[in-house]
């Protein structure tokens, strides 16, 4: 690991303090960036997430791609985490922590706002960021984009029924064209990109260059990461210092989810005996949070200064130095799980003169 994934929390650590001190000394700086928007979805900070996720996706071997059917068990886990575990979940700690154990701390409208922000956290599992961290533990790019797109279409028809029957409302309106673009903007357009590049650097130097044009994309990466974590910071930091007591009271319950579903996963993942890279990005994918869209949802549905909206940022805050444990638990615990990649089940037919 080069220099910008070795010390990755201390830069994170650093862009949210930069991002919360710079929003008040620079706040109309904040205000016009946070205004460029199209569909709720900002920008300047669709820019960033593309520097994050397309050297991930330079890396993707079509090939592999047309392979995942021999190892579908990964796939299967994800999406019965994803939508079958983590949004019920998700809903019950939230009623447990804001109606039970914090009744006597909230009072009851904003208690239901919280809730609500976590649902919408539960029911918007992770994309675009979940290739950075299958990056970061060596997870199999190919398999990652698998199970990342499939996420996508159910997120296109299960989000919005799942929402309404968590929150209890009949009449839940959801933002389809900031669903739509965003899955456009964060998947489908640096897919692109990524296939067109790999083709053209494969044409000039086979994999060898591939491997060498990514390496040198890491740092852009990892910047675009930071970043994005500044920015959001920079938007809600004015909220989030005028109520450090709320941010607690929701960090606690989204700290019990993310370790609870990635141990979830995880563990059923090492019961399935998958290997490592497919092992580890299923872990990932549940307990990462499709952040852009739960606070897109929140604010267009309960408002920019509501509860629900606060709920969905502290999901940020919590998840980028939850995420970097994991991924640090996950790498060191590589030796739980078979060494064999689904690469190697592609190669070795070819090797043989098969395919």
């Amino acid at each position: 690991m080069g220099i910008f994934e070795r010390f990755l929390s201390i830069w994170v650590a650093l862009g949210i303090v930069a991002g919360t001190l710079l929003s008040l000394v620079f706040p109309s700086l904040f205000e016009a960036v946070a205004a460029f928007e199209f569909a709720h979805v900002n920008g300047v900070i669709a820019v960033f997430i593309w520097m994050m996720i397309y050297p991930m996706m330079i890396q993707v071997n079509f090939a592999s791609i047309r392979e995942v059917g021999r190892q579908p068990q990964g796939l299967i886990l994800t999406l019965v985490v994803n939508w079958l575990i983590k949004p019920f979940t998700m809903a019950a700690l939230g009623w447990v922590f804001f109606r039970v154990i914090f009744a006597d701390l909230v009072d009851p409208q904003t208690a239901s706002e919280y809730i609500a922000g976590m649902i919408l956290l539960g029911v918007a599992p992770c994309t675009a960021m979940v290739f950075v961290w299958s990056q970061l533990t060596r997870g199999n790019a190919s398999y990652t984009l698998v199970q990342v797109s499939v996420n996508d279409i159910i997120m296109i028809f299960a989000f919005a029924p799942l929402a309404a029957l968590l929150l209890g409302l009949t009449d839940l309106t959801v933002p389809w064209d900031t669903l739509l673009l965003s899955v456009a903007l964060y998947v489908l357009l640096p897919l692109i990109a990524g296939m067109l590049t790999r083709r053209w650097l494969m044409s000039r130097g086979g994999e060898q260059a591939v491997t060498a044009f990514v390496a040198r994309l890491k740092p852009v990466s990892i910047l675009g990461l930071l970043a994005t974590v500044t920015l959001l910071f920079g938007f809600q930091a004015e909220t989030m210092l005028g109520n450090p007591l709320a941010i607690v009271l929701i960090a606690i319950p989204l700290l019990i989810q993310s370790y609870g579903i990635f141990f979830i996963a995880y563990g059923g993942a090492k019961a399935l005996k998958l290997p490592h890279d497919i092992a580890a990005p299923a872990g990932l994918i549940g307990t990462s949070n499709f952040f852009e869209l739960a606070v897109a949802v929140a604010i267009s549905l309960f408002g920019l200064t509501s509860g629900a909206a606060l709920a969905t940022v502290v999901g940020v805050l919590v998840e980028v130095p939850v995420m970097l444990t994991l991924v640090a638990i996950a790498n060191r615990t590589r030796h739980w799980f078979p060494a064999a990649r689904l690469e190697d089940t592609v190669e070795k037919p070819r090797e043989a003169g098969v395919g």
